[in-house]
């Protein structure tokens, strides 16, 4: 089985953090969920996006999740692949060099690497994404196609794999996201 690094946030997406995380353990994976700044046993906040008819989704605070790992003590080199699930964190996440330098090495060592929704903000600004295909929440498309990638639009249920990486629109998508991320450990 393999082990898998969650970098996470607060307010990320409750159902992009919860569901990947639960799930991957389920199948026997060890999966450790990081926070820059906490330490295992510390909470973060999530929030729950909903399509509800709107110009944009909805937001509405979600629960709390625990951090199994500590940011500080985690080895990179020890995890076989990544996961970067979506929400307001990735907005803050790219912003530092610590969880830049971690999703650079799992594309610089071609380690799979699944992400979904606004997730992939933080792909863009590793600077990991050039010639790639790439799905996010359309409201990333800008970005996506500014790192010199391809937007693929897809259905929200929907998933797909470039290489090592898998990309998805938003949590609708987890049974095909997370069948095509298990295919690659």
């Amino acid at each position: 089985m393999a082990k898998v690094l969650i970098i996470t946030g607060d307010f990320v997406e409750d159902y992009e953090n919860m569901v990947p995380f639960q799930a991957l353990l389920a199948m026997g994976h060890e999966v450790d969920a990081i926070c820059p700044d906490k330490v295992a046993g510390d909470s973060i906040a999530t929030s729950i996006h909903d399509f509800e008819g709107d110009q944009t989704y909805t937001e509405k605070r979600g629960h709390n999740f625990v951090l199994n790992a500590s940011f500080a003590d985690i080895n990179v080199e020890d995890y076989d692949a990544l996961y970067l699930p979506g929400g307001r964190a990735p907005e803050y996440l790219r912003l530092n060099a610590k969880v830049i330098a971690m999703i650079q090495h799992f594309a610089n060592t071609d380690k799979p690497i699944a992400s979904v929704c606004h997730g992939p903000q933080m792909l863009t600004a590793a600077g990991v994404l050039k010639g790639k295909k790439v799905s996010a929440y359309p409201a990333c498309q800008p970005e996506i196609e500014m790192a010199d990638a391809e937007y693929v639009k897809l259905p929200m249920d929907g998933a797909i794999t470039d290489g090592q990486l898998v990309t998805a629109p938003a949590w609708p998508a987890h049974p095909a996201m997370l069948k095509q991320f298990v295919a690659l450990l």
